[in-house]
């Protein structure tokens, strides 16, 4: 088992606990803003290899998460203004820079800012919606503790025998069983204890449902991270963080459950 791996886990996982618990909606949306700006320093790093990002407008886009709560107004529906509005600066860019960006840098710049900035940024608007921030931590589960029992079944107990897909190749089905069902375990228990001390009726069958969907598109968002490494022919995003990588090696699936669970806790809520 990697050490290095858990002791980073253990270290860190209070400070993210302190931030969304403790923090008002502005310092979680500096908090956010922050993660942005480093996955997205990390994205456009390793896309380097394969074309020239136009770096400065990704950049913009992450620290206006900061600003999301100081904007009169802003919510989910401002996307359908903001994503028109990047496609006209990317291409001003290009114009104005005689060429020197082509379609495929403003294509792959694009895209980073809708995996990375919109993604992130669902999840300080998802916070605020809450009624209560005990069910935000349904995605923390479904994304690593999804993560953290496919290590386990996989690596620490060897059991993963099958492999799932080239694009990943540590992968393995049984693997990826295991963290759906850790998951959802850990998901049954958390409701549990929920119900005790909050005196609250949380279904178990709707948040158990929950978390498994939640669980497998977690799974589907590390895919997606691994078929970028691949391409870019990386093997982590970065060394930031010890163990796991960088950023958005550690944030990958959280980020991508984010604007179905916000979606849903918006149906279930």
């Amino acid at each position: 088992m990697n050490i290095t791996r858990l002791l980073t886990t253990i270290l860190g996982l209070p400070i993210v606990v302190i931030v969304l618990v403790l923090g008002n909606k502005y310092v979680i949306d500096i908090f956010f803003s922050i993660v942005a700006i480093i996955s997205i320093y990390e994205y456009f790093n390793a896309m380097k290899k394969k074309s020239k990002p136009i770096e400065w407008i990704g950049y913009l886009c992450a620290i206006l998460i900061a600003f999301i709560h100081v904007i009169p107004g802003f919510d989910i529906t401002w996307v359908s203004l903001f994503l028109p509005t990047i496609v006209v600066l990317l291409f001003m860019q290009s114009l104005f820079t005689k060429m020197k960006y082509n379609i495929t840098d403003i294509s792959i710049t694009f895209f980073g800012i809708c995996y990375i900035v919109l993604f992130v940024m669902c999840i300080p608007l998802m916070i605020e919606k809450l009624p209560n921030k005990i069910y935000l931590w349904y995605l923390v589960i479904a994304a690593w503790g999804t993560d953290s029992f496919a290590y386990i079944i996989g690596k620490v107990f060897g059991l993963g025998k099958h492999k799932f897909s080239k694009i990943s190749p540590n992968k393995t089905i049984e693997g990826c069983i295991g963290g759906t069902i850790g998951a959802l375990i850990i998901a049954i228990i958390y409701t549990y204890i929920c119900n005790k001390i909050y005196d609250d009726s949380i279904s178990y069958i709707i948040f158990g449902g929950f978390t498994v969907l939640l669980s497998i598109m977690s799974q589907i968002g590390d895919f997606a991270a691994s078929s970028i490494k691949r391409y870019t022919e990386i093997k982590d995003f970065g060394d930031l963080i010890p163990g796991h990588g960088g950023m958005l090696d550690r944030i990958d699936s959280v980020i991508f459950i984010a604007p179905l669970a916000y979606l849903l806790y918006m149906i279930i809520l």
